[in-house]
């Protein structure tokens, strides 16, 4: 198989004042960066999804609604994903919730990956990313990104930081090596199995 896995980059939140582009961007420069991947960006804001109120996941019955559709149309390209994540109140944002709810058949048998950010890396919110994940029949890595601790209050404006990501990259890059590794070393192995299928 000579076909580069497609990866997308998934900005996890819609605030306007949001934090996501910086750790989006810098891990999307990560992807790129590498021989085996492809990546893209793909952001929420983009995909105004309605909150799920389908009569059925799209693993059983089609979607009705037309941004629900497109949604699973994006994702369709992909062969893994890296989730960018805040914490929120221990978990992933609602927006991302919802996001991953209105699709199944584009998730399933793909692995993924995350760069959390906030006190605690969100280490908490992937944790929640992980069993959604497996729920939907996705591979995660066990390698993760997380900007937590001293490295998010030096690079998050509001708290008083002034630093930027690439101030605190040799801090990130390990990670960020190892869990792009796992994504590679999945995406390869499940587009393998997901040919043998077709």
């Amino acid at each position: 198989m000579t076909a580069k896995p497609r990866i997308a980059v998934i900005v996890g939140s819609t605030r306007p004042t949001r934090f996501a582009d910086a750790p989006a961007q810098w891990m999307l420069k990560q992807v790129q960066a590498r021989g085996d991947l492809e990546a893209e960006l793909v952001d929420l804001r983009d995909h105004p999804l309605p909150l799920f109120d389908e009569m059925a996941s799209n693993r059983w019955m089609p979607s009705q609604s037309p941004e629900a559709v497109r949604w699973q149309q994006t994702l369709a390209r992909f062969d893994g994903f890296v989730f960018v994540v805040a914490e929120y109140n221990h978990s992933i944002t609602g927006v991302l919730k919802n996001a991953l709810d209105q699709a199944y058949k584009e998730w399933e048998r793909k692995p993924f990956t995350a760069i959390g950010y906030g006190g605690v890396g969100a280490a908490r919110a992937v944790e929640h990313l992980r069993g959604i994940g497996i729920e939907l029949q996705m591979v995660s890595t066990r390698s993760a990104v997380h900007i937590g601790g001293a490295d998010f209050m030096a690079i998050y404006p509001p708290v008083g930081g002034t630093q930027t990501i690439a101030d605190i990259e040799s801090h990130l890059l390990p990670s960020a090596t190892a869990a792009l590794d796992e994504l590679a070393w999945w995406a390869k192995a499940t587009m393998a199995a997901r040919a043998l299928e077709a």
